[in-house]
């Protein structure tokens, strides 16, 4: 390698360093060299591959295969070949290896190991591209002969075998001379011949042949000797064919002689099945099958010689043992190796192939058996002639067979009945070889021998009183040979029962063989303990039927292998046991035991009776149990070992039988009680079920649990050295089961601990999530949680038991208390630390997960799917946590700062400022992938369920306070997250649940973003995602490269809007809305004919629970378990007949339930879809700048939403579920729309003075299409549904607020004539106005209905906006439609009456601590409506008809009055009361205005009622002119003013003049006012900041809330305020006019009486007293004597109070204002009048 190389490689490295932590970049750039030319061999593998040929095909377009054939045929005609022979012989594993070290390229033993497995992978895929070739076509002469030099100079590995790179080269060399496709028939198979060399070439031909005949002796002889067979049956092959080579093929048998002669059969035995990697390789494996079944059906003479060869030394062997010498050392044995051979070969079947049917010919005994005989799954036809040799052969070497080939024609035997068709065929002919003499294998000379074994052995059994069974062995026993046969017989008849049920059962149903009894039998006698196994292995094959296992367990109870009953008196146990403790572990080998193991995991997993051991003890599998426990589990670590393999073959086997046993344990109250059962007469206390003892003993600090934590341990350590070790499968599997036990322990520990406290019974127990925290015996630290965190630091190798490992860490997680300390634990030492982070990231990394499997589930699909569940379980662990206080585990897994505060944290990828690789980049590295492209994320199509999760992981982080800040900044400036995963919405996927829910989670995640990006004033970002989800404009075009341009970010959001564009597209939260189907599918009703309805809704009710995601579902397999009891629960034969029926109806109950489940988690994901797609709306409308959405196109944005949102919810099949989130989106909108259009009216833009073109920028009759769509969905709700039609109301009053005129300012100026207003054109209010009360009135009264019942009954903020719109249509009805109906069907007469039912609520509210105040904005809102109904005359009336009046007098909170120390007391209870007093004091000058124009013109009224003449008038007001004394010219206190006499007779004329001088003064201040305001509203642009914003203080509400609006948002508030202050100060005004106008008309009239038509009533003229008291009480209203003084004295000080200066401003009175109304002059007159008459007397 060149410098330059080797240097992009060191920068290569530098940048993968995050993913390979621990190592520098040196040896990283180790890893990317080897997996860089591992990659360029794949990619040569999968080219040849792709070739067309005679054995596979990959099914690709012709054109490409083409390309590829061109391509590679090209680089063979470069010597490919040669080439590779030499890389393979150069590529040495030692010497790379020794290079590397010599030059410090290797680092720990995880990169050793990765290292090293490059290496290999690489030698591999060379070997594997040479062997796909010759799979194909053949190689040519040169490149054959050079493969056949390479082949003579391999060497045996250490175990006697290939290796796998060797094992290639041979089988390429075994393909190249492969004839056996002239059998198939295909239809290129002349086209095949004619490329076929063998027939075309002879100087191939002769090369190859005198290479393989006569070439040297191979390093090893028998792979020469499998290649002359190969190439002997070749030629055989084709001397069948005309156009054969004659000369040659007649050399076949010497080269199978030759072939022979270097034990051809024993070398592909021991050198090519022994390889690892044969297995692995299906077309291996159907090689070899052609190589042995060309030789037994093309060579027959031969295979005859082999069979009389093999007699003719059998009988040798038996001469010499009759002589007693020892048998000829020249003896060969190549049938025994050639069955051998067989038997190895079919014995393992990992493809499921079944090859070995071949040997099965189907025969006419076999027609009429259940499984009817076929050949590869075909009807029945007459079998192929090879067939037909095959069967022959196996039939035929099982006549007159000698002793010495019993056991390799057994062993062939057992190979070819491994199937569940080949085992059928094999327990046939040993059936029917029952029958026939000279056939010795057959079930009735096994089933007969062992009943001989057994008798004979059973006369040696000593008496129980013996000292010892097993230490003194019997002289008359079993010899070697016939433990072997017994053995290979057994294994046989094992291989057949486990495959077939019929063989099961025929075989124990025979009357005479009685299998079970006789094994039985056997195991209790003196045999070796390896048969013994065999015999236990057997019975744990008839266990899998659960027909048999039932009496099994008996048989085994009453048989005493394992002692469960101790006899009394006896000195000893006996049994099993005995055998473990001193025969086997004398031996250091424990077959016994581990067969005794699978025996019981067997029986577990059929049947487990209750009753076991009935009578004879207290019943239970607590004996076997206890053995298992104490004597084979707990000793086993300290036990010696001749075989390191089969301490960890003990520990899978035993732990395999406790994983079972818990597994099916469900914790129930019964087993928390004591139960006594009577044995003997006595009460002895029953035995509890196996699961309760393994978990009691689980959650305590047992000796099982520490061994337990123990084995996790050691495996932990073993794993961690990357190096092979005996029975590692073994070790592997055993804390798998550990695993297992642990998750299951923490899974039922919830019930189990609930039941044990119900129960109060005496056992002590501790959760296992407390006792994994305690301290390791071994290693002094509680590290035992992170050993088992350690297991996904090997989930490449050892994929369960990282997933065990991922739900364990997951319920250990549920605990806030236990996750502080797991971070400690976890980020104690730096190295455990980066290795668990490393685990956990590499778990989320791997590619080869997937989510579903279809098909049928082979065991790398099931890899997958295993990976993809880790994912999911880590996933669910980060979320799990996060909603945890910090520090917790997910903050530490996904990078952040655990050791200081969480918001300090600064992300950055993965190698940047020293940062590791963390799960949040392995979250974001998934779901980014294929995000730049077309199609969108790759998860979310291929894995939709972990795409989601991925979602909500980020939006957990963003939505986190902690974590927010800086997950945000992470995304936005390192990922471009949102922008790149928004821009395919809406996803496409086949599933619409997963698609919905994970738009939900982005959408929410891009509202929170939206909203942050708002309020820092980050323009630019927020600009870029409004104009993605809002633009109508066709996006930018994607590059050649699939990449989307950039250009869209210069673009401004304000040109995204405008109808004078060439094409438009539809906008994407349109698209997204449109995604999200408001129609759903409910199954149909049940329809049983056996259960009742009723009963199975209940049931399937109780099965009902809250799901992860918080959805409630049903319990399906609780369910099922629930219904198949009660179906079993039926006694008598009509149950029993009619059960097939009962399930069927079980199943159709099961289906209509999980139809149930999909609907229900169907709704509730189109509910969250719809929530987070409203959430996003609303934050984009409410939440972002207003000026990034210009007015008129966020109208038609809003007008858009509103329309689609209706048409969606409007139709036939929406689901009702979904109709309270669009409402309260539909109200949303229209608060949106009204608060635009305002704005809009405001800044004068979009109104046109004839109002003909439409409102604002929207059409009307958009605008009428709308208010149709509101009025539709109020009624389509019904009855129901009252507070979802409170946001409809609520949006109802938004939209007929848009017809409101807007405020216009009063300017006092002179107004538009009478003629003017009656002639000038409709505008565009008064009109969209008169348009909504028609659309509304066409409704009828079934709008009226609803709305009045509403506004009558139910939730209170219904009520109160029903009682709104009332209030609101009420004020535009001029027909008075609505009043009408209001008045006749009584709602009016409901409402008046209701104040009543009021009047204890409100008094309720003026109590020191009140209530909730919604009693009074109810009552207000009555108010309000009642106020409206009484401005008009019927409305009034009818009020008075329903006794309104009588109503609010019998109402007693007006007579309640705050107490004044309360006030004072300054407690919370009057705050709202205060605040109230605070608002009053600002409306305080119009409420005196109006209260003194009220009684001013009330006294006018009855004035000018009573006489036109001031003759004849009454008199109002005593004349006495004095004033109230008031403090600085501040408005006085009248009531207080007066004296305590005259309060309470009649007031006096002088409180009229008061009130005149007042109302003259106030008119000058609101008239100065006025003015001012006026003139700011006109220099509005000129207003310096801190004026408006102490404006805009009055219009917006909390502290700081000026300051978060923008300055085009605070000028229109400005305005808005303005012109308020400017209409109020007019009204009052108008008010002080009217005053100053009616207190001037009281004062004429009453001076006018008293001064010129009064007469005084003097002492001296006392003539007529009863006259002038008459005169006084009818004209002065109580008035008693009005004497000459009080005449004098009321001319004075009238003449006094009505001084120039009130006049001269009386009269600017006028000037100002009373030009512009109609009564002007009228001041001027009555000033001049009431001047003349103070003069009169003067």
């Amino acid at each position: 390698m060149g410098e330059l190389a080797a240097l992009e490689l060191l920068l290569a490295g530098e940048h993968q360093q995050p993913h390979f932590p621990g190592l520098t970049r040196g040896l990283v750039a180790v890893l990317l060299y080897w997996d860089g030319k591992l990659c360029v061999a794949n990619s040569l593998r999968s080219l040849i591959q792709s070739r067309p040929g005679k054995t596979f095909t990959l099914e690709l377009s012709g054109e490409l295969v083409a390309l590829t054939t061109r391509f590679t045929d090209e680089l063979m005609g470069q010597g490919l070949t040669k080439r590779i022979l030499s890389l393979v012989s150069e590529v040495n594993v030692t010497r790379e290896f020794e290079r590397l070290q010599k030059q410090r390229g290797l680092g720990n033993e995880k990169h050793r190991k990765q290292v090293l497995d490059l290496i290999k992978e690489s030698r591999q895929a060379l070997a594997d591209s040479l062997f796909s070739w010759t799979c194909q076509s053949p190689l040519t002469k040169d490149d054959t002969l050079a493969l056949i030099g390479h082949l003579e100079t391999v060497t045996f590995e250490a175990d006697g075998s290939l290796d796998s790179v060797n094992l290639s080269l041979v089988m390429a060399l075994l393909y190249c001379l492969d004839v056996s496709f002239l059998e198939q028939g295909t239809e290129d198979r002349e086209d095949l011949l004619q490329a076929l060399p063998l027939l075309t070439e002879r100087d191939y031909v002769l090369a190859v042949h005198n290479r393989l005949l006569e070439g040297p002796t191979w390093k090893i002889p028998g792979l020469q000797a499998v290649c002359r067979l190969a190439w002997a049956l070749a030629l055989r092959a084709l001397s069948q064919l005309p156009q054969a080579l004659v000369e040659f093929t007649e050399s076949d048998e010497a080269l199978a002689d030759l072939a022979l002669l270097g034990d051809v059969f024993l070398f592909m035995k021991d050198g090519m099945l022994g390889c690892e990697g044969f297995s692995q390789e299906e077309f291996y494996i159907r090689r070899l099958h052609t190589l042995i079944t060309d030789f037994l059906a093309l060579m027959p003479i031969k295979v005859k010689q082999l069979r009389n060869r093999a007699d003719e030394d059998a009988r040798l062997v038996y001469m010499s043992l009759q002589m007693g010498s020892e048998p000829p050392s020249s003896l060969r044995k190549d049938l025994d190796h050639l069955m051998f051979l067989i038997g190895e070969f079919y014995s393992k079947d990992p493809f499921g192939l079944e090859l070995g049917l071949e040997f099965w010919a189907p025969t006419e005994s076999l027609h009429h058996t259940n499984l009817q005989g076929s050949y590869l799954g075909m009807a029945l036809q007459r079998p192929p002639h090879k067939q037909v040799v095959l069967s022959k052969f196996v039939r035929q070497m099982g006549d007159l067979l000698p002793s010495t080939l019993v056991i390799p024609y057994l062993r062939m035997l057992k190979g070819l009945a491994n199937g569940p068709q080949c085992s059928h065929y094999c327990f046939s002919l040993l059936k029917t070889n029952g029958g026939m003499t000279g056939r010795p294998v057959s079930w009735e000379l096994l089933f007969h021998s062992l009943m001989l074994y057994y008798e004979n052995l059973r006369r040696d059994l000593p008496s129980p009183e013996a000292a010892n069974l097993y230490r003194h062995p019997p002289t008359r026993g079993i010899t070697q040979r016939e433990v072997d046969g017994l053995t290979s017989y057994l294994e046989l008849l094992t291989t057949i029962i486990t495959w077939s049920e019929n063989a099961r059962l025929a075989l124990c149903e025979h009357p005479q063989w009685t299998p079970v009894v006789v094994v039985l039998g056997l195991l209790q006698c003196s045999v070796p303990p390896v048969l013994k196994g065999e015999l236990l292995r057997c019975l744990a094959a008839f266990g899998k039927s659960p027909e048999i296992a039932a009496s099994l367990w008996q048989s085994l109870e009453y048989s005493q292998i394992l002692q469960t009953v101790r006899i009394p008196g006896q000195r000893q146990a006996v049994g099993i046991e005995v055998e473990l403790n001193e025969i086997e572990s004398s031996c250091e080998e424990y077959p016994l035991t581990r067969a005794f193991c699978q025996l019981i995991s067997t029986l577990v997993e059929s049947s487990l009776p209750v009753n076991l051991g009935a009578g004879l003890r207290a019943p239970g599998f607590d004996p076997y149990l206890t053995f298992l426990r104490d004597a084979v589990f707990l000793p086993f670590p300290t036990r010696a070992y001749c075989h390191a393999a089969e301490k960890w073959e003990v520990a899978d086997g035993v732990l395999e039988v406790f994983h079972k046993l818990l597994r099916d344990y469900e914790p129930q109250p019964a087993d928390f009680l004591q139960e006594m059962v009577e044995l003997h007469g006595e009460q002895v206390p029953a035995h509890k079920p196996p699961g309760h003892s393994i978990m009691f003993h689980l959650l305590n600090d047992s000796p099982t649990l520490a061994l337990c934590l123990s084995l996790l341990e050691e495996g932990v350590r073993q794993l961690d050295t990357y190096a092979p070790f005996p029975g590692k499968k073994h070790l592997e599997s055993a804390v798998l089961h550990c695993l297992c036990l642990l998750e299951l322990a923490l899974q039922k520990e919830v019930v189990f601990m609930d039941l044990l406290r119900e129960s109060q019974a005496s056992l002590l127990v501790s959760p296992l999530e407390q006792l994994l925290q305690g301290v390791s015996p071994q290693t002094r630290r509680a590290d035992h949680i992170v050993n088992i965190a350690s297991y996904l630091y090997h989930s490449s190798s050892n994929p369960e038991a990282a997933f065990q490992s991922a739900k364990i860490l997951r319920h250990v997680a549920r605990y806030p208390n236990i996750q502080i300390r797991l971070v400690g634990d976890f980020t104690h030492d730096p190295a455990v630390s980066d290795k668990l982070m490393a685990g956990f990231v590499e778990c989320l990394d791997i590619d080869e997960a997937e989510e579903s499997v279809e098909k049928e589930e082979d065991s790398q699909n099931k890899v997958a799917r295993i990976r993809h569940e880790i994912k999911i379980h880590i996933l669910n662990l980060l979320m799990t946590s996060l909603e945890l206080k910090p520090p917790n585990l997910a903050l530490y897994l996904l990078g952040y700062e655990v050791k200081k505060a969480v918001s300090s944290t600064n992300l950055q990828d993965p190698g940047v400022l020293g940062c590791p690789r963390s799960c949040l980049h392995a979250i974001l590295s998934l779901l980014q992938r294929g995000s730049e492209k077309r199609s969108g994320p790759v998860l979310s199509q291929q894995a939709p369920h972990l795409a989601e999760l991925c979602y909500q992981v980020i939006y957990q982080l963003c939505a986190c306070s902690d974590t927010s800040g800086p997950t945000m900044r992470y995304l936005r400036t390192s990922q471009d997250f949102l922008f790149s995963h928004l821009q395919h919405m809406p996803f496409s996927l086949p599933s619409e649940i997963a698609a919905l829910s994970q738009m939900s989670w982005l959408m929410k995640t891009a509202a929170i973003e939206l909203r942050m990006t708002s309020l820092n004033r980050q323009r630019s970002h927020t600009q870029r995602l409004v104009s993605l989800l809002l633009d109508d404009q066709p996006p930018t075009q994607h590059t050649v490269d699939g990449e989307l341009g950039m250009e869209e970010e210069t673009r401004s959001v304000c040109g995204f809007l405008h109808f004078d564009t060439a094409s438009k597209v539809r906008r994407k939260l349109l698209c997204v809305l449109d995604a999200i189907e408001f129609s759903q599918d409910i199954p149909d009703l049940l329809q049983l004919d056996f259960f009742e309805r009723a009963q199975i809704e209940l049931v399937i009710t109780n099965c009902e629970h809250v799901n992860e995601q918080g959805h409630t579902v049903c319990n399906v397999k609780l369910l099922h378990r629930v219904l198949v009891a009660e179906v079993n629960a039926l006694q008598g034969m009509a149950a029993i007949g009619q059960r097939p029926l009962l399930m069927e109806e079980v199943n159709s109950i099961l289906q209509q339930v999980v139809e149930r489940n999909h609907v229900r988690r169907s709704l509730n994901a189109k509910r969250h879809a719809l929530q987070s797609w409203r959430g996003l709306v609303e934050t984009l409308l409410t939440a972002c700048p207003a000026d990034l959405i210009p007015p008129d196109d966020r109208q038609l944005i809003i007008r858009d939403l509103l329309l689609d949102l209706h048409d969606k919810v409007l139709s036939e099949d929406a689901a009702g579920e979904l109709m309270p989130i669009v409402a309260g989106a539909v109200f949303t909108l229209a608060a949106q729309l009204s608060q635009s259009i305002l704005s809009e009216q405001q800044q004068g833009v979009g109104l046109d003075g004839d109002g003909s073109s439409g409102f604002a920028s929207i059409a009307n009759s958009a605008l009428h299409l709308i208010l149709r769509k509101m009025l539709d969905f109020i009624l389509c709700t019904g009855g129901g549904f009252q507070r979802l039609r409170a946001h409809l109301y609520g949006a109802l009053l938004y939209y007929l607020q848009m017809a409101q005129k807007p405020e216009e300012p009063d300017t006092l100026q002179t107004g538009k004539s009478m003629w003017e207003r009656l002639t000038a054109p409709e505008d565009s209010f008064s009109k969209l106005q008169r348009e909504n009360l028609s659309i509304i009135e066409s409704y009828g009264t079934a709008l009226m209905e609803v709305v009045c019942r509403d506004a009558c009954d139910g939730h209170e903020i219904g009520r109160m906006l029903a009682l709104a719109v009332l209030d609101r249509i009420l004020s535009i009805d001029r027909q008075s439609q609505w009043l009408l109906y209001l008045c006749n069907s009584g709602y009016l007469r409901v409402l008046v009456e209701s104040l009543r039912q009021d009047d204890g609520a409100l008094q309720g509210l003026l109590t020191p601590q009140p209530p909730l105040l919604k009693p009074l904005y109810i009552y207000e809102s009555k108010m309000a409506l009642l106020t409206r109904v009484a401005k008009t005359s019927e409305g009034a009336v009818e009020l008075l008809r329903c006794g309104l009046v009588a109503q609010l007098m019998e109402c007693q909170v007006y007579d309640m009055l705050p107490d004044s120390d309360a006030h004072r007391s300054g407690d919370g209870a009057h705050t709202h009361t205060c605040a109230l007093g605070t608002q009053t004091t600002s409306h305080g000058a119009a409420l005196y205005s109006q209260v003194c124009a009220n009684i001013m013109e009330y006294c006018q009224t009855l004035l000018l009622q009573s006489s036109a003449q001031a003759q004849f008038t009454i008199c109002l007001f005593s004349p006495s002119g004095s004033e109230p004394a008031g403090r600085d010219g501040a408005r006085a206190d009248l009531s207080s003013a007066l004296p305590a006499a005259a309060s309470s007779r009649v007031p006096s004329l002088g409180l009229v003049l008061y009130l005149l001088k007042s109302s003259a003064a106030d008119f000058s201040r609101f008239h100065q006012s006025h003015r001012q305001s006026l003139s700011k509203l006109q220099g509005l642009a000129q207003l310096p900041p801190e004026e408006l914003k102490e404006l805009c203080q009055g219009l917006v509400s909390g502290p700081g809330g000026v300051d978060k609006i923008s300055s085009v948002q605070r000028s229109l508030l400005a305005k808005r305020r303005l012109v308020q202050l400017i209409n109020n100060r007019a009204k009052l005004l108008a008010l002080c006019s009217y005053v100053i106008e009616t207190c001037l008309f009281v004062l004429w009239r009453h001076l006018e009486y008293y001064l010129m038509y009064c007469t005084p009533s003097d002492p001296k003229n006392a003539l007529l007293p009863g006259a002038n008291s008459l005169q006084g009480s009818g004209r002065g209203l109580g008035l008693s004597r009005v004497s000459q003084q009080d005449l004098d004295q009321l001319q004075a000080d009238m003449a006094a109070g009505f001084g120039e200066a009130l006049q001269r401003k009386l009269l600017e009175v006028e000037g100002l204002y009373g030009e512009v109304r109609s009564r002007y002059t009228f001041i001027q007159a009555l000033v001049r009048r009431i001047r003349g008459l103070l003069r009169l007397d003067v």
